[in-house]
């Protein structure tokens, strides 16, 4: 058997060489879909709507686990190195890290070049507010705060969790925030149905998120930008975010920025205003994703660092 600090640095090096296929089958997908099949059965079987919505969670993220647990038994019987090998390819799935820094570069090259009719375009495949009217400015800050907030959902809170609990670890977290996607809306739909998915993934999410801003600062020190500003900003302004957890990473990285973030987005054509979160020292522009993909990449490192390192201490 190949040691698990050893499995997951696998997962993160074929994630790095070959990011998120579109042929590639993915667990996400799955998870999706066994959590939008199980709504309407739930809520036509359960009255109250909240405790749909608490069965669904137990429902999708038990079967998640025990479909993966299934999955390595079975190829552990075949043959151990199929095993390492189911281990490494559930891993790697779980991992975002490559995909997230494509995406983003995807914003930048065009909105670098003064194609913002195609930026926008690009930019709404990472946000769910509307993008046709964006300025360069406005374009860049839905991208920074996507990297930012996807930094923890994509990167370092599923490295974490395979560090803890392997590769079930990392399919738990990845079903409890495909959950939240799916479910945790505060609209009338989903304001009791999903509240179970909301507060899971918050609770999933606590230390992580708050573990990933102050990696952020050291990597903003590292990368030598404003780390000391970036802690200012974290202290100040963290709690500035309708999510209890994304305002940590998103103020950590305006502060890194030396820009400000939040203010008014449009859904579906109704404005929906956000505190904001640090000063602006400096206008947004093109060039703040691709920093903001460095502070990615580097906190990501430094988890992997921390996690890893402390596998092998284990050992």
């Amino acid at each position: 058997m190949i040691p698990l600090y050893q499995q997951i640095l696998l997962a993160i090096l074929l994630d790095l060489l070959l990011g998120d296929p579109r042929w590639l089958p993915h667990p996400v997908q799955g998870i999706g879909w066994l959590a939008q099949r199980s709504e309407a059965p739930l809520r036509r079987l359960i009255t109250n709507q909240r405790l749909a919505g608490v069965v669904a969670v137990v429902w999708v993220v038990g079967s998640t686990v025990l479909i993966g647990l299934g999955l390595l038994k079975a190829a552990t019987l075949l043959h151990p190195l199929a095993g390492d090998l189911l281990v490494i390819l559930l891993l790697y799935t779980c991992f975002a890290t490559r995909s997230l820094h494509d995406h983003a570069l995807a914003v930048y090259r065009p909105l670098k070049a003064g194609n913002l009719v195609e930026a926008r375009q690009r930019v709404s495949w990472l946000v769910g507010r509307d993008t046709a009217e964006l300025d360069e400015g406005e374009v860049t800050r839905a991208a920074v705060e996507s990297v930012a907030e996807n930094t923890v959902d994509g990167c370092t809170a599923p490295l974490l969790f395979a560090c803890l609990g392997g590769p079930l670890g990392a399919l738990a977290y990845k079903a409890i925030s495909t959950l939240d996607s799916t479910f945790g809306y505060k609209n009338e739909r989903y304001l009791q149905f999903g509240w179970a998915s909301a507060r899971l993934d918050d609770l999933a999410n606590l230390i992580t998120s708050r573990l990933t801003a102050l990696l952020t600062v050291v990597a903003a020190r590292l990368l030598s930008l404003r780390a000391g500003n970036a802690w200012r900003i974290f202290r100040r302004d963290r709690h500035n975010h309708p999510s209890p957890n994304g305002g940590q990473i998103e103020s950590a990285v305006a502060g890194a920025l030396g820009v400000q973030l939040g203010g008014v987005n449009s859904y579906f054509g109704q404005p929906s205003r956000r505190p904001y979160m640090g000063d602006p020292l400096q206008p947004l522009q093109a060039g703040h994703i691709l920093q903001a993909v460095q502070l990615m990449w580097l906190s990501y490192g430094l988890t992997a660092l921390i996690g890893v390192g402390c596998r092998v201490a284990l050992l």
